[in-house]
């Protein structure tokens, strides 16, 4: 069973409408696996995050795009699906009780005359902090959508992007459209609890995990998905944000009329800086550029790690990142702790909270 809400604790910040100042000692922008093991990295040296997310729930595209993909690249897990991962990386976050600002997006940025930065939220919460992570993975994202004339008044009731509440698809008829690892990650998962799961691609040839095709191709041989193949949806029907009807056409623009409740279009992520793209850092093709040796931007105290961030010869890994986030974490520390000296300690030798 796929594990949809990862936050087992209760350090979500609340949002209210007289907010104070919140001051901290590190703002993470992203939630994602690098964002979450910089927390457990500011941690060990004594630093408090906020951390701040688009998306509602902790573990950024891992966790609402492609949970049960396996990873083999982390190491000491020859695999590991993403989204147990992510579960791991929170427990292992947790012990320095970090604070969650979820469903909002970092936008403006402020540098104080006291050196420290202010970072004010969509939700208008403003944090205050003498160093700043960016870890927003490919940044900020949104789903391409399918050129459909009407989806937009049945999103957020019948049609979704990404999977939030699973339960919520409890005996529906479901069309789920796409070939990656979230649109057959998601026909797998859903198939134990929907009424019926019609599964839309324009190919018979799919770009995920090959463990999960073959399960996927397992349960369309016992009558749990059917395959439309190849096909693409040309029409939604429906009233008041509800859909009862979703129209397929194939190559040559043949149709049939699909009885549906809800409609599940997985055609990938369309990335963009957003916001930071303001905030006066160094950019090259959409990615921020930083010290490879310190995670530092163009700006003293601002930082990037994970995917976002680009130099020479960076290779696009996890594992990158989480030696970013160490990295990150050891240069801002003389900006949170002011004349006062490092010394370094392993792990080993400290251990972590109880």
């Amino acid at each position: 069973m796929i594990i949809i809400t990862l936050i087992k604790t209760n350090n979500v910040y609340p949002l209210k409408k007289d907010k104070k100042m919140i001051k901290t000692d590190i703002i993470i922008i992203g939630a994602g696996p690098v964002g979450l093991f910089a927390i457990f990295e500011c941690g060990m040296l004594n630093m408090k995050c906020h951390v701040i997310d688009a998306l509602e729930h902790i573990g950024g595209q891992c966790q609402a795009l492609y949970p049960e993909k396996p990873i083999y690249d982390i190491p000491g897990h020859p695999k590991i699906n993403a989204g147990e991962l992510i579960e791991q990386l929170t427990a292992q976050a947790e012990p320095f009780n970090p604070v969650y600002h979820m469903n909002q997006t970092a936008n403006e940025l402020t540098e104080n005359t006291d050196k420290s930065w202010t970072v004010k939220t969509s939700a208008d919460t403003e944090i205050n902090a003498k160093a700043i992570i960016i870890a927003g993975g490919a940044g900020a994202f949104g789903a391409n959508k399918p050129p459909l004339e009407n989806i937009e008044d049945f999103e957020g009731t019948s049609v979704f992007y990404m999977v939030g509440k699973r339960d919520l698809f409890k005996d529906k008829r479901i069309v789920i459209a796409g070939g990656g690892d979230s649109a057959v990650d998601w026909a797998n998962s859903l198939s134990e609890i929907a009424e019926h799961i019609y599964f839309v691609h324009r190919r018979h040839k799919f770009r995920a995990a090959p463990d999960s095709v073959s399960k996927l191709e397992s349960l369309a041989e016992k009558g749990k998905v059917e395959f439309i193949i190849p096909g693409h949806v040309s029409k939604l029907s429906g009233e008041g944000g509800f859909l009862s009807m979703i129209t397929v056409d194939d190559l040559d623009r043949n149709s049939q009329e699909l009885k549906a409740d809800c409609f599940l279009p997985f055609f990938g992520l369309a990335a963009h800086l957003g916001p930071l793209e303001n905030w006066g850092l160094d950019i090259d093709m959409h990615h921020i550029k930083t010290d490879p040796t310190t995670a530092q931007t163009n700006k003293e105290g601002v930082f990037a790690i994970g995917d976002l961030a680009t130099y020479p010869n960076k290779l696009k890994l996890i594992l990158t990142g989480f030696s970013e986030a160490a990295m990150a974490a050891h240069a801002a520390y003389p900006l949170v702790f002011e004349g006062k000296e490092l010394h370094f300690e392993y792990s080993t030798s400290i251990g972590v909270p109880a």
